[in-house]
């Protein structure tokens, strides 16, 4: 797949699961907006890997760890807050671990969390 093409698929990609995240967080489930925000970023950096890389990015999921591969130059309360984001992907944590995040995704947690996965989403954008 050329580059353009590769980047737009993950750009459209993410866009997709943005809508779904909102969607999400505006009918109260709040664990799987979050899960959806870490896709959504997740797809971004991959976006990015494959600008700066010109190849497939790496099949992982840890949002730090992409964007380290990518190169994308990130100040250490970004990579926090990555590293915070990249524990929302819920898809094959054991079940005491997914009733854990259930019960701290309150809404105040997942509005605080939506808006640092926003602030994300166009920081990233910019660099596209």
């Amino acid at each position: 797949m050329k580059k353009e093409k590769l980047m737009n698929y993950w750009i459209d990609s993410a866009q997709y699961d943005y809508k779904a995240m909102n969607d999400l967080y505006k009918n109260k489930n709040f664990h799987w907006a979050l899960f959806m925000g870490h896709l959504v970023i997740e797809k971004l950096l991959k976006a990015y890997y494959v600008k700066t890389k010109d190849k497939e990015p790496p099949f992982i999921h840890n949002l730090s760890r992409i964007a380290e591969k990518a190169e994308l130059p990130l100040t250490e309360a970004q990579l926090d807050i990555l590293d915070t984001i990249t524990t929302f992907n819920i898809r094959a944590r054991y079940d005491d671990y997914k009733l854990l995040f259930y019960k701290k995704c309150t809404p105040e947690f997942t509005k605080f969390w939506i808006e640092k996965i926003e602030d994300l989403i166009k920081w990233i954008k910019t660099k596209l």
